[in-house]
């Protein structure tokens, strides 16, 4: 495989594809993200690193590279259910748009597309997969969680597989499948297995988190074997964004929940009695191990945590991805 790598973000396509242990190379990579681009670089230093608007890459150009694979996932914000649900009125569809209408120019044999739950009921998906059907490529489109790969992390999310034929799929294509069609589901491990044994002071929550928002916080212990998708908001908000963790036991987070009960209007009492789970953030490294990064992967020290999450939020599981590449290059 000769792959052109878009919206690359942090490299998530790139670990992904050197997972799957397939042969062939990530060609170029592109996106216009700086700081990204600073991360990309860091841990891909051979790999040609174009900091450029997709908009602005020919037909010609791309094929100059002579790549036969586009790996890619696009700006989630227009269908995002947290989002305006613009679709394809929101700008930042310009440029996947820009690849749809030059696709039929390209010299590509695989296409591999990552993007968030509800992309599958767009005006943006009907246009793509029209695409894909008018330049004679055969297509799946999956839901899939990590969960299903044995990571406890709930991050559901669309993608679509797709081969110019007469070349085709390893496996009977159909409707929207939700499960690896080649793979049985995995029991997901402990979160201890992932846990980050540093100084993680500065991951605790404020007193002000604890006292607004205990209640309505999503909270894993050691041995959860789940977790919440983490968002590019993490770390700033407590709520909505992902979840947060305690070494604590079921058993003693349980009693402390039922003590707080008897303690609201006494502020003092309800804060020491809270502060004893130690309630916080998981690091960036434990939101790179839940995302399947390798434990190679690192970010410059210029980045700050709150830039790791924002890159994090937005990047992919390396994991469930190396699965589908495998899929996508299964001659069989």
């Amino acid at each position: 495989m000769k792959i052109l790598e878009l919206y690359s973000g942090i490299g998530g396509m790139h670990f992904s594809f050197k997972e799957s242990g397939l042969e062939g190379e990530v060609i170029a990579s592109v996106d216009i993200n700086q700081t990204a681009n600073l991360v990309y670089g860091h841990n891909f230093k051979d790999t040609l690193l174009l900091n450029r608007n997709i908009q602005s890459l020919t037909f010609e150009y791309i094929n100059s590279l002579e790549v036969d694979t586009i790996l890619m996932s696009p700006p989630c914000q227009p269908f995002t259910r947290n989002g305006l649900q613009r679709d394809v009125n929101d700008a930042r569809t310009i440029s996947f748009m820009h690849i749809i209408n030059i696709l039929q120019e390209l010299n590509i044999r695989n296409i591999l597309m990552e993007n968030v739950k509800g992309f599958e009921s767009s005006d943006m998906r009907d246009l793509f997969i029209g695409k894909l059907k008018e330049c004679n490529f055969q297509y799946q489109e999956f839901l899939l969680s990590p969960t299903q790969f044995g990571i406890p992390n709930t991050r559901c999310r669309y993608y679509c597989l797709a081969k110019k034929q007469p070349a085709k799929l390893c496996f009977e294509c159909g409707p929207l499948m939700t499960h690896h069609p080649t793979k049985t589901a995995e029991t997901p491990y402990v979160l201890s297995e992932i846990v980050d044994n540093g100084n993680v002071e500065r991951y605790l929550l404020s007193d002000t988190d604890l006292l607004k928002r205990a209640i309505a916080l999503d909270i894993c212990f050691k041995t959860c074997t789940r977790s919440c998708c983490f968002t590019k908001s993490y770390g700033r908000y407590v709520t909505g964004t992902g979840s947060v963790y305690t070494d604590k036991t079921k058993q003693e987070l349980d009693y402390v929940y039922r003590s707080l009960d008897s303690l609201k209007g006494d502020r003092e009492g309800y804060l020491s009695c809270i502060r004893q789970l130690r309630l916080r953030f998981f690091t960036p490294k434990e939101v790179c191990r839940l995302m399947s990064f390798p434990d190679t992967f690192e970010f410059p020290s210029t980045v700050t945590d709150k830039q790791k999450y924002m890159l994090l939020g937005n990047s992919i599981n390396v994991r469930v991805v190396s699965e589908l590449i495998k899929l996508l290059n299964d001659p069989s």
